[in-house]
């Protein structure tokens, strides 16, 4: 008999599939068709801290006459956004039975991470800290930049209980290094990666605009590598792999790598929610021709030390790689 379950910072889903942090989990409504797919877990939309600032900065701007209400107005503006926030997660939790983890969008380790308690209060099961820095500064050394993620995640360990996962994007020296310090500071896991905003240019009307939103299955790619390196490396810390998973195939592949959760997100846009079940009876069936009976028996088959894959996952592959296109 075929048994989809697995376990994920501590909680219990009945597979490894998970709905990642959208637009596609902002209301009870979409979650409850969540669950009705089923998903493992869902990932609620990310409560951003820049738009919350940018929200309170424009509202300040608007009553620059009254220079004394600007705390007011910013306090006012973070409360009311964490509270719609807070109303989400109750719902969600009260009208579903799947876990709920909610996530921040963070830039900086600010006072309003004490939020966090609220969050946690209101039933979240997990915190997804969702950690964006884009090193612009030629005087700040990457140390520097990787403390602030540590002194995100230490100043929310500090208000509260629930298990924490940073979602990172891979633009560091040293990755393992970075997964390593986060575990040590008893983060539960990662989830590799983060897929950030990119901007584009339009040459026609010389403005801004944005890249393709959604990923695409060549995506899974780089976090493939990752996931098949850090499940290996840092063993104690449990990998949930995002970005280009479309296809049951695709979440077979880093379940092969070591990853404990997949997260989807673009292919739900494109497909609508109900493809949930399908990547769930991919895997079912992948594991039936393989005569697996729990994902257990093949988790990491494929990462980074099985079978002396070490080459496979460096660059010693690089010349092979590209001998094919000449």
């Amino acid at each position: 008999m075929i048994r989809l379950e697995t376990s994920y910072l501590g909680l219990k889903l009945k597979n490894p599939v998970i709905v990642s942090s959208s637009g596609l989990t902002n209301s009870v409504e979409k979650i409850k068709q969540i669950e009705k797919a089923g998903a493992g877990a869902v990932v609620l939309k990310s409560l951003f801290e820049e738009q919350i600032n940018h929200e309170a900065g424009r509202m300040i701007g608007q009553s620059n006459d009254y220079p004394e209400a600007e705390d007011y107005i910013s306090a006012y503006t973070k409360s009311n956004s964490v509270g719609q926030y807070l109303e989400l997660i109750e719902g969600a939790k009260k009208e579903t039975n799947i876990p709920i983890i909610a996530s921040i969008n963070c830039v900086s380790a600010d006072d309003w991470t004490g939020f966090a308690k609220q969050i946690q209060d209101a039933g979240a099961d997990a915190l997804e800290l969702n950690i964006h820095i884009v090193p612009v500064d030629v005087n700040r050394d990457s140390q520097e930049i990787e403390q602030v993620y540590y002194t995100i995640v230490e100043t929310v360990k500090e208000r509260i209980s629930i298990p924490i996962v940073v979602k990172i994007g891979y633009h560091f020296s040293n990755l393992n290094q970075v997964v390593n310090g986060l575990f040590f500071r008893k983060v539960k896991g990662v989830v590799l990666f983060n897929r950030f905003y990119q901007p584009d240019i339009d040459i026609e009307k010389l403005d801004f605009t944005s890249s393709e939103v959604f990923s695409s299955p060549a995506d899974i790619r780089n976090s493939l590598r990752w996931v098949g390196i850090i499940s290996d490396k840092v063993k104690n810390i449990e990998v949930s792999a995002s970005t280009g998973i479309h296809d049951g195939a695709a979440a077979v592949k880093f379940l092969l790598a070591g990853a404990q959760t997949v997260q989807v997100c673009s292919v739900l846009y494109k497909k609508g929610i109900e493809h949930v079940s399908q990547i769930i009876e991919d895997i079912t069936a992948w594991m039936e021709s393989k005569k697996y009976n729990t994902i257990d028996e093949f988790r990491g088959k494929m990462n980074y030390s099985s079978k002396g894959n070490h080459a496979i996952y460096e660059r010693a592959q690089f010349m092979k790689y590209f001998s094919n296109y000449e």
